[in-house]
């Protein structure tokens, strides 16, 4: 009897509650992705950042070709 006594307290006051904490700490995380609203706001911002981006590109080339020593100002 005292064979399966000793693993079994340390199986209960150690492994268990590691065990336990692991898995919900993991559960968390997979509960912490983002949500369809996240998704698509992030999908608007970034097609805003391409548009500005885009647009600062133009607004370069028309510097240069008018101004061509802007960027050492």
């Amino acid at each position: 009897m005292s064979y399966i006594t000793i693993p079994l307290i340390i199986f209960i006051l150690f492994v268990a509650p590691l065990w336990l904490i692991l898995h919900y700490r993991s559960r968390k995380h997979i509960t912490k992705s983002l949500t369809e609203e996240d998704q698509q706001q992030l999908d608007k911002l970034l097609t805003r950042t391409e548009q500005l981006q885009h647009r600062i590109v133009s607004l370069e080339e028309i510097l240069d070709a008018e101004v061509p020593q802007w960027r050492q100002k």
